[in-house]
């Protein structure tokens, strides 16, 4: 089996490097710096152990992959992005090649289904960064993180068997779930809070104003009746796998919004995140006000290039019209 990596920022860094330095093949497909990085000098992996340099083959798009019979691909680039690389991957490579959405959010398994017969999803807990060229980090270890995948939306197959087990040869915890998707929106309920962490200063009405934005989200998913793994399921699949730490001097400083924010990315991937809650409340008619709210000031914050956590929770809390924490 031989994995593309198509997107090879935190996630798909992290989850290729871990790959190539424990005897898998891989192919990461990247862009720009990074990918001029990695041709010239290798893919370096940072850990709280140590840090190491990989060869790795590296190219700038799907068109310059000879696919296998053997391929794999596993989609790691952001939400926003996934349907114009799906067109870019459907022009050479055959419809049943299978694809694995390692990515946050629900939609990119339906969009990559248009396009290929064998679809998986994946459920990615795993603390990773991504902000220099040829540079990706892990922050937990011995565990690098948790990557359960399945068919999407259901079901179990051997393609799924075999990925997970590669996945455990490489420092993460993975196993194949009949059940992905339920697993998948409960993910999505924790992202809830991404747009919260990257946009305003964390305290105590930072937390406040993301567990408001989740209640909305299973509240609205309740209504709906769409299935998900509740806390106490994730708290006990968490265990005690997943144990950041510093890396160097430096502690992991936000997630995957906070990274883009961060790299003045001038896009996130809020849409597909707060946005599925927002889309799903005005399909059943269910008020989300609160996510909806963070929707637009996330695309906002973005498009200004707004410094992360430049802003107070208060602000959100008067717009919304709802009593401050401190207030309460």
């Amino acid at each position: 089996m031989r994995f593309v990596v198509y997107g090879a920022g935190a996630i798909g860094g992290v989850l290729g490097g871990r790959l190539v330095e424990h005897g898998h093949d891989v192919v990461l497909i990247a862009r720009g710096p990074h990918l001029d990085a990695i041709r010239a000098h290798g893919l370096t992996l940072e850990s709280p152990d140590d840090r190491v340099t990989l060869a790795v083959e590296a190219v700038g798009g799907p068109d310059e992959v000879t696919f296998r019979d053997d391929d794999v691909v596993v989609l790691g680039m952001k939400s926003q992005d996934t349907v114009r690389a799906l067109g870019a991957l459907a022009a050479v490579a055959p419809s049943s090649t299978p694809i694995v959405c390692a990515q946050n959010g629900v939609d990119n398994e339906r969009s990559a289904l248009r396009r290929f017969e064998r679809v998986y999803g994946m459920c990615v807990m795993c603390p990773a960064t991504h902000l220099d060229p040829g540079i990706v980090q892990a922050s937990s270890s011995p565990v690098t993180g948790i990557m359960d995948l399945g068919p999407w939306p259901s079901g179990l197959d051997d393609t799924a068997v075999a990925i997970a087990a590669a996945l455990a040869s490489s420092t993460f915890a993975s196993e194949p779930r009949e059940d992905i998707a339920r697993w998948k929106w409960g993910k999505l309920l924790m992202n809830l809070g991404n747009a919260v962490e990257a946009v305003y200063r964390r305290d105590a009405g930072a937390r406040e104003l993301a567990a408001a934005a989740r209640r909305e989200g299973v509240e609205c998913l309740q209504a709906a009746g769409v299935a998900f793994v509740d806390t106490d399921e994730d708290a006990a699949r968490r265990g005690e796998l997943l144990t950041p730490k510093p890396i160097g001097d430096r502690a992991r400083s936000g997630g995957s919004t906070w990274q883009s924010l961060t790299r003045s990315a001038g896009v996130v991937e809020t849409d597909y995140l707060t946005g599925e809650i927002v889309l799903l409340g005005r399909l059943t008619g269910f008020p989300t006000p609160v996510n909806a709210f963070l929707q637009d000031v996330a695309n906002s914050a973005a498009r200004s290039h707004a410094v992360p956590g430049s802003r107070s929770a208060d602000e959100a809390f008067a717009a919304l019209s709802l009593p401050t924490p401190s207030s309460v």
